[in-house]
Protein backbone atom coordinates (compact mmCIF):
# COMPACT_ATOMS: atom_id res chain seq x y z
CA UNK A 1 0.00 0.00 0.00
CA UNK A 2 1.42 3.41 -1.00
CA UNK A 3 2.49 5.41 1.79
CA UNK A 4 0.75 8.42 3.42
CA UNK A 5 2.81 11.56 4.45
CA UNK A 6 1.50 13.89 7.35
CA UNK A 7 -0.80 16.77 6.40
CA UNK A 8 0.77 20.22 4.63
CA UNK A 9 0.77 22.97 7.00
CA UNK A 10 -2.42 24.97 5.13
CA UNK A 11 -4.55 21.84 6.58
CA UNK A 12 -3.43 22.66 9.63
CA UNK A 13 -2.43 20.55 12.89
CA UNK A 14 -4.15 22.16 15.90
CA UNK A 15 -6.90 19.67 16.04
CA UNK A 16 -7.86 17.85 19.05
CA UNK A 17 -9.94 14.71 17.68
CA UNK A 18 -8.67 14.57 13.76
CA UNK A 19 -5.86 13.61 12.18
CA UNK A 20 -4.72 14.59 8.32
CA UNK A 21 -2.54 12.62 6.17
CA UNK A 22 -2.05 13.15 2.29
CA UNK A 23 -0.97 11.14 -0.56
CA UNK A 24 -0.40 13.09 -4.10
CA UNK A 25 -4.29 15.21 -4.39
CA UNK A 26 -5.82 13.03 -1.74
CA UNK A 27 -6.89 13.79 1.74
CA UNK A 28 -7.36 11.55 4.59
CA UNK A 29 -8.99 12.67 7.62
CA UNK A 30 -9.28 10.68 10.70
CA UNK A 31 -11.99 10.80 13.44
CA UNK A 32 -10.68 9.98 16.89
CA UNK A 33 -13.15 11.10 19.80
CA UNK A 34 -13.49 7.88 22.14
CA UNK A 35 -15.66 6.16 23.07
CA UNK A 36 -17.87 6.80 20.31
CA UNK A 37 -16.72 9.56 18.18
CA UNK A 38 -19.65 11.89 19.58
CA UNK A 39 -19.78 15.07 18.12
CA UNK A 40 -19.00 16.95 21.30
CA UNK A 41 -18.00 20.64 21.04
CA UNK A 42 -14.48 20.51 20.44
CA UNK A 43 -14.69 17.66 17.59
CA UNK A 44 -17.56 20.10 16.17
CA UNK A 45 -14.82 22.94 16.01
CA UNK A 46 -12.34 20.37 14.11
CA UNK A 47 -14.48 19.54 11.80
CA UNK A 48 -15.43 23.18 11.09
CA UNK A 49 -12.07 24.34 10.88
CA UNK A 50 -11.18 21.39 8.41
CA UNK A 51 -13.95 21.50 6.40
CA UNK A 52 -12.47 25.54 5.74
CA UNK A 53 -9.26 24.45 5.09
CA UNK A 54 -9.48 21.52 2.72
CA UNK A 55 -12.73 23.35 0.81
CA UNK A 56 -10.00 26.30 0.57
CA UNK A 57 -6.84 24.27 -0.29
CA UNK A 58 -5.96 24.18 -4.08
CA UNK A 59 -4.42 21.28 -4.32
CA UNK A 60 -6.08 18.76 -3.38
CA UNK A 61 -9.08 16.78 -5.28
CA UNK A 62 -9.82 14.46 -2.91
CA UNK A 63 -11.10 14.28 0.92
CA UNK A 64 -11.70 11.33 2.32
CA UNK A 65 -13.36 11.05 6.23
CA UNK A 66 -12.42 8.14 8.25
CA UNK A 67 -12.42 6.10 12.05
CA UNK A 68 -10.17 5.75 14.20
CA UNK A 69 -12.74 3.56 15.69
CA UNK A 70 -13.99 0.07 14.20
CA UNK A 71 -17.40 0.09 16.10
CA UNK A 72 -18.21 3.83 15.20
CA UNK A 73 -17.69 6.05 12.39
CA UNK A 74 -19.57 9.32 13.51
CA UNK A 75 -22.20 9.54 16.45
CA UNK A 76 -24.91 12.22 16.50
CA UNK A 77 -24.58 15.80 18.57
CA UNK A 78 -23.70 15.28 22.40
CA UNK A 79 -27.49 15.16 23.61
CA UNK A 80 -26.13 17.65 26.46
CA UNK A 81 -25.53 20.60 24.79
CA UNK A 82 -28.78 20.48 24.11
CA UNK A 83 -30.37 20.20 27.47
CA UNK A 84 -31.93 23.29 29.27
CA UNK A 85 -34.35 25.18 30.47
CA UNK A 86 -37.83 24.61 28.42
CA UNK A 87 -39.42 27.42 27.16
CA UNK A 88 -40.50 29.64 24.18
CA UNK A 89 -38.85 28.90 21.21
CA UNK A 90 -36.77 31.44 19.20
CA UNK A 91 -38.00 33.24 15.93
CA UNK A 92 -37.29 31.39 12.74
CA UNK A 93 -33.47 31.61 12.46
CA UNK A 94 -32.61 33.46 8.69
CA UNK A 95 -29.79 31.79 7.69
CA UNK A 96 -27.64 28.39 8.65
CA UNK A 97 -26.40 27.33 11.53
CA UNK A 98 -22.17 26.58 11.78
CA UNK A 99 -23.38 22.64 11.44
CA UNK A 100 -25.02 23.40 8.21
CA UNK A 101 -22.72 25.25 6.64
CA UNK A 102 -19.83 22.72 7.51
CA UNK A 103 -21.87 20.05 5.45
CA UNK A 104 -22.56 22.12 2.63
CA UNK A 105 -18.95 23.27 2.11
CA UNK A 106 -18.58 19.18 1.86
CA UNK A 107 -21.36 18.58 -0.47
CA UNK A 108 -20.32 22.09 -2.82
CA UNK A 109 -16.62 21.79 -2.32
CA UNK A 110 -14.69 21.07 -5.66
CA UNK A 111 -13.53 18.36 -4.90
CA UNK A 112 -14.39 14.27 -4.30
CA UNK A 113 -16.18 14.15 -0.48
CA UNK A 114 -16.03 10.08 0.50
CA UNK A 115 -16.99 8.60 3.56
CA UNK A 116 -15.71 5.50 4.85
CA UNK A 117 -17.90 3.96 7.39
CA UNK A 118 -16.95 0.59 9.13
CA UNK A 119 -19.13 0.98 11.84
CA UNK A 120 -22.28 3.29 13.01
CA UNK A 121 -23.14 6.45 11.97
CA UNK A 122 -25.84 7.89 13.65
CA UNK A 123 -27.87 11.21 14.10
CA UNK A 124 -25.48 14.23 13.04
CA UNK A 125 -22.94 12.11 11.93
CA UNK A 126 -24.79 10.21 9.35
CA UNK A 127 -26.19 13.92 8.45
CA UNK A 128 -22.08 15.18 7.69
CA UNK A 129 -21.84 11.39 5.94
CA UNK A 130 -24.93 12.26 3.58
CA UNK A 131 -23.34 15.91 2.61
CA UNK A 132 -20.47 14.15 1.14
CA UNK A 133 -20.34 12.65 -2.50
CA UNK A 134 -20.18 8.87 -1.46
CA UNK A 135 -20.12 6.64 1.65
CA UNK A 136 -18.87 3.11 1.72
CA UNK A 137 -19.64 0.62 4.48
CA UNK A 138 -18.65 -2.56 6.20
CA UNK A 139 -20.69 -5.45 5.43
CA UNK A 140 -22.13 -6.83 8.66
CA UNK A 141 -20.96 -3.77 10.55
CA UNK A 142 -22.10 -0.98 9.47
CA UNK A 143 -25.12 0.59 10.64
CA UNK A 144 -27.11 3.68 10.33
CA UNK A 145 -29.20 5.50 13.16
CA UNK A 146 -31.36 8.68 12.70
CA UNK A 147 -32.39 8.79 16.64
CA UNK A 148 -33.86 12.18 17.09
CA UNK A 149 -37.35 11.70 16.88
CA UNK A 150 -37.47 8.75 19.78
CA UNK A 151 -35.32 11.56 22.39
CA UNK A 152 -38.39 14.30 21.05
CA UNK A 153 -36.29 16.31 18.27
CA UNK A 154 -35.91 15.94 14.62
CA UNK A 155 -32.81 15.59 12.51
CA UNK A 156 -30.85 18.48 11.99
CA UNK A 157 -28.28 19.12 9.32
CA UNK A 158 -29.95 18.17 6.54
CA UNK A 159 -31.21 14.65 7.76
CA UNK A 160 -34.97 15.68 7.04
CA UNK A 161 -34.04 16.76 3.55
CA UNK A 162 -31.27 14.61 2.18
CA UNK A 163 -32.25 10.70 3.51
CA UNK A 164 -35.35 11.02 1.64
CA UNK A 165 -33.68 12.23 -1.66
CA UNK A 166 -30.84 9.14 -1.02
CA UNK A 167 -33.88 6.40 -0.64
CA UNK A 168 -37.20 7.86 -1.02
CA UNK A 169 -40.27 9.78 0.92
CA UNK A 170 -41.59 6.64 2.39
CA UNK A 171 -37.99 4.88 3.73
CA UNK A 172 -36.85 7.82 4.98
CA UNK A 173 -39.90 8.22 7.35
CA UNK A 174 -39.97 4.58 8.27
CA UNK A 175 -36.12 5.13 9.52
CA UNK A 176 -36.33 8.75 10.59
CA UNK A 177 -40.34 8.56 12.58
CA UNK A 178 -39.33 4.65 13.93
CA UNK A 179 -35.94 5.24 14.95
CA UNK A 180 -34.26 2.33 13.12
CA UNK A 181 -31.34 0.85 12.29
CA UNK A 182 -30.45 0.42 8.72
CA UNK A 183 -27.72 -2.25 7.96
CA UNK A 184 -25.16 -2.17 5.41
CA UNK A 185 -26.50 -4.69 2.20
CA UNK A 186 -29.97 -2.84 2.76
CA UNK A 187 -28.30 0.45 2.93
CA UNK A 188 -26.65 -0.44 -0.15
CA UNK A 189 -29.90 -1.73 -2.03
CA UNK A 190 -31.71 1.26 -0.63
CA UNK A 191 -29.09 4.38 -1.72
CA UNK A 192 -27.65 5.73 1.51
CA UNK A 193 -24.65 3.61 0.93
CA UNK A 194 -22.81 3.91 -2.36
CA UNK A 195 -21.56 0.37 -1.58
CA UNK A 196 -21.47 -2.27 0.73
CA UNK A 197 -18.14 -4.52 0.93
CA UNK A 198 -16.59 -6.61 3.16
CA UNK A 199 -14.96 -5.44 6.43
CA UNK A 200 -11.46 -6.07 5.28
CA UNK A 201 -11.67 -4.91 1.84
CA UNK A 202 -13.52 -1.47 2.93
CA UNK A 203 -9.47 0.16 3.14
CA UNK A 204 -8.09 -1.29 -0.03
CA UNK A 205 -11.41 -0.52 -2.00
CA UNK A 206 -11.59 3.48 -0.49
CA UNK A 207 -8.14 4.39 -0.15
CA UNK A 208 -8.06 3.31 -4.02
CA UNK A 209 -10.87 4.94 -5.15
CA UNK A 210 -9.59 8.25 -3.58
CA UNK A 211 -5.93 7.27 -5.24
CA UNK A 212 -7.61 6.79 -8.48
CA UNK A 213 -9.46 10.01 -8.62
CA UNK A 214 -6.96 12.25 -7.26
CA UNK A 215 -4.55 10.88 -10.08
CA UNK A 216 -6.80 12.81 -12.52
CA UNK A 217 -6.67 16.26 -14.17
CA UNK A 218 -7.61 18.72 -11.33
CA UNK A 219 -9.69 20.58 -13.32
CA UNK A 220 -11.31 17.45 -15.07
CA UNK A 221 -12.71 16.19 -11.82
CA UNK A 222 -13.40 20.00 -10.36
CA UNK A 223 -15.59 20.60 -13.39
CA UNK A 224 -17.07 17.19 -13.22
CA UNK A 225 -18.29 17.89 -9.52
CA UNK A 226 -19.57 21.25 -10.54
CA UNK A 227 -21.78 19.75 -13.00
CA UNK A 228 -23.45 17.11 -10.99
CA UNK A 229 -24.10 19.56 -8.24
CA UNK A 230 -26.30 21.12 -10.85
CA UNK A 231 -28.54 18.46 -10.39
CA UNK A 232 -29.25 19.22 -6.73
CA UNK A 233 -32.24 22.37 -5.86
CA UNK A 234 -30.42 24.84 -3.56
CA UNK A 235 -31.54 23.56 -0.32
CA UNK A 236 -31.47 26.68 1.93
CA UNK A 237 -34.90 27.22 2.72
CA UNK A 238 -35.27 24.03 3.23
CA UNK A 239 -32.87 23.60 5.58
CA UNK A 240 -33.54 26.67 7.62
CA UNK A 241 -37.39 25.55 8.20
CA UNK A 242 -35.84 22.27 9.45
CA UNK A 243 -33.46 23.99 11.91
CA UNK A 244 -36.99 26.33 13.18
CA UNK A 245 -38.59 23.01 13.90
CA UNK A 246 -35.51 21.46 15.62
CA UNK A 247 -35.59 24.47 17.85
CA UNK A 248 -38.77 24.83 18.25
CA UNK A 249 -38.70 20.93 19.61
CA UNK A 250 -35.62 21.46 21.22
CA UNK A 251 -37.21 23.98 24.11
CA UNK A 252 -40.00 21.82 24.72
CA UNK A 253 -40.77 20.35 28.49
CA UNK A 254 -40.89 17.17 26.66
CA UNK A 255 -37.72 17.39 24.54
CA UNK A 256 -35.89 17.65 27.85
CA UNK A 257 -37.34 15.00 29.57
CA UNK A 258 -36.63 12.56 26.92
CA UNK A 259 -33.39 14.22 26.26
CA UNK A 260 -32.43 12.90 29.84
CA UNK A 261 -34.22 9.67 29.64
CA UNK A 262 -31.82 8.96 26.35
CA UNK A 263 -28.94 9.50 28.62
CA UNK A 264 -30.14 7.94 31.73
CA UNK A 265 -30.51 4.58 29.98
CA UNK A 266 -27.27 4.60 28.74
CA UNK A 267 -27.23 6.93 25.10
CA UNK A 268 -23.47 8.14 24.82
CA UNK A 269 -22.58 4.84 26.12
CA UNK A 270 -20.51 2.09 24.12
CA UNK A 271 -23.20 0.29 24.67
CA UNK A 272 -26.01 1.97 24.75
CA UNK A 273 -25.28 3.01 21.19
CA UNK A 274 -24.52 -0.21 19.78
CA UNK A 275 -28.11 -0.61 20.85
CA UNK A 276 -30.21 2.25 19.30
CA UNK A 277 -33.08 0.80 18.18
CA UNK A 278 -33.89 -1.03 21.13
CA UNK A 279 -32.83 1.81 22.93
CA UNK A 280 -34.99 4.08 21.18
CA UNK A 281 -38.02 1.76 21.62
CA UNK A 282 -37.16 1.15 25.86
CA UNK A 283 -37.04 5.63 25.78
CA UNK A 284 -40.79 5.59 24.66
CA UNK A 285 -41.95 2.77 26.97
CA UNK A 286 -40.90 3.91 29.68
Amino acid sequence: MARRYRQPMDLGDDYLHLSISTEGRAVWATIDNPPINLITRELLIDLLRFSERVAADPHSTVVVLESANPDFFLAHFDVTLLQREAGEPPPRPTELTAFDEMIERFRTMPKATICKIAGRVGGGGSEVAMGCDMRFAALDRAVMNQMEVPIGIIPGGGGTQRLPRLIGHHRAAALILGGLDLDAATGEAWGYFTRALPADDLDAYVDGLARRIARFDPAAVRGAKKALLRSQEDPTDALIDETHIFNTLQMSSAAQELMQRFLEFGGQTRDGELRMEDLAAEIAEN
